[in-house]
């Protein structure tokens, strides 16, 4: 069973993404589990993103799953107590249909979780951003005992406020910033690295999936 508490706290979704996430809350934002435990759990051959699976049939794979015993996987070691965070917010019509995702690894390269949940269904890009940053920094400091994190990430708006001391700009963010605040307290050393449009960025594909998953069903 989904505990509320496992969720964190989004935007407005509507009733089928709204499952979506809370079956992603149960498996710690793993993206590609959630999305497997779906494709299992629908009929026949669908699946979450199959056109051909209905709505219906959707909402009670995804009742089944709310009801059942999912779990975190295991968590992976780390090599080092220094990670690397990349994250990443969109937004289809910004606003639309958004999706955040995060990426950790630690300071050796090695990957650890690929992360993702849909924000909302209209949804601005920066708001996806301070997302993407707070389900990043809550799984990292969840499995993890770090003493650094060098978060990577394109959004100078969330850098401006998050480590520039700026008021946040973005209408409706003061939540998601103050979790992030929060949460970079207890690293002992963080900081930043703007990405250039150019440079590549993990999160990117995740938070694109979560955005299709905000879009699913009717709005």
């Amino acid at each position: 069973m989904v505990a509320v508490s496992d969720r964190l706290p989004a935007e407005y979704l509507p009733p089928l993404p709204a499952q979506v996430d809370a079956v992603l809350a149960a498996v710690g934002y793993e993206l590609a589990t959630a999305i497997d435990a779906v494709d299992d759990e629908v009929p026949g051959f669908g699946g979450l993103f199959d056109p051909a699976t209905a709505h219906g049939e959707l909402r009670d794979a995804l009742e089944r799953l709310q009801s059942s015993d999912l779990t975190r996987p295991a968590v992976p070691e780390p090599t080092t107590d220094g990670f690397v965070l990349y994250v990443d917010g969109s937004s289809r019509g910004n606003p639309g249909p958004a999706g955040a995702g995060a990426v950790v690894l630690d300071t050796d390269g090695t990957e650890l979780a690929r992360l993702g949940r849909p924000v909302g269904s209209r949804t601005g890009n920066n708001t996806a951003e301070y997302v993407a940053l707070q389900l990043g920094l809550t799984e990292l400091t969840t499995r993890y005992d770090p003493r650094s994190v060098e978060v990577r990430i394109d959004s100078m708006t969330v850098i401006r406020d998050v480590w520039g001391g700026d008021d946040p700009t973005e209408p409706g963010v003061d939540a998601y910033s103050d979790a992030v605040a929060e949460l970079l307290a207890g690293i002992p050393d963080h900081r930043y690295t703007h990405l250039a449009d150019s440079d590549p960025n993990p999160a990117d594909a995740l938070a694109t999936v979560g955005a299709d998953i905000a879009a699913i069903g009717p709005q």
